[in-house]
């Protein structure tokens, strides 16, 4: 912590030690308590919360946070207002959180790992969740290179707070929403932010299998199962269908229907 102003330092180092005080702590045969919480605090390869850029970034963002809560809101919020942006499946540092951090952007899995590994840097157990998801903000080019509306393996994470694990779905940036004209998915703290809008109205993410929680992203496995799911990201397919896409401008989030704003994009 050298170098560190105490106003930076201290509450940052508050938070990390209300994490040991977790209330969800087992009595082992031995008569020691043993805390499951903290396998959630502890580096992994991709959820790298150890990573000094990571280790910086969620310093400054929680320096004034003074409780866990508003941390954990923080380090969502900023990770929300990340560029959305999606890479080749078989680029494994498209999964990894300092990764993410550095390039500015990421898609849904890598967010994720972001957020849990900031999080777990201020202190705050996180894990990461998946699921396969209808509802997903893209583009009718898009859904029709996927050949379905399901995206399988959406990312989220979940939080753990005042003994209650709290899912956070930081996927769509501010800018992202508002070209597809929806708003963007909220977190006060308390409650899940899992339903981002679909269409601006009741029409939201939904979520229609759930593949259990990790953590760490099963990275390699995702690697090889999503170009298996969708043939056209084979073979960093990803980048050839960005590069179409910014050839002809065309935006390939947001809702089926919508029509970009060409006058907003040159501005």
């Amino acid at each position: 912590m050298a170098g560190l102003s105490k106003t930076m330092a201290w509450p940052w180092l508050k938070l990390v030690l209300m994490a040991a005080k977790s209330p969800a702590r087992d009595k082992g045969a031995a008569g020691f308590l043993t805390t499951t919480s903290a396998a959630y605090l502890a580096p992994a390869e991709y959820v790298d919360s150890d990573h000094p850029l990571v280790t910086a970034r969620a310093r400054a963002l929680c320096a004034n946070a003074g409780t866990r809560r508003n941390a954990a809101r923080a380090v969502y919020y900023f990770v929300r207002d990340l560029r959305y942006e999606g890479g080749d499946f078989e680029d494994l540092e498209i999964y990894r959180a300092s990764s993410v951090l550095a390039a500015g952007h990421g898609y849904c899995v890598g967010k994720a790992a972001l957020c849990a590994a900031l999080a777990r840097a201020a202190g705050i157990p996180a894990r990461l969740a998946f699921a396969d998801v209808r509802n997903h903000l893209a583009s009718p080019r898009l859904l029709a290179a996927m050949a379905t509306d399901v995206f399988a393996w959406h990312g989220y994470a979940q939080l753990l707070l005042s003994g209650r694990w709290i899912s956070v779905s930081p996927t769509f940036d501010t800018l992202t929403c508002q070209r597809a004209g929806v708003p963007p998915l909220e977190f006060d703290g308390v409650h899940d932010a899992l339903l981002q809008s679909f269409d601006g109205g009741a029409a939201t993410m939904g979520y229609i299998k759930r593949h259990g929680l990790f953590h760490d992203v099963p990275a390699r496995f995702l690697a090889a199962e999503m170009p298996r799911l969708y043939p056209f990201a084979r073979d960093h397919g990803i980048t050839r269908f960005q590069a179409a896409g910014r050839a002809g401008s065309v935006t390939d989030v947001a809702r089926p229907g919508w029509v970009p704003d060409t006058r907003a994009r040159q501005a």
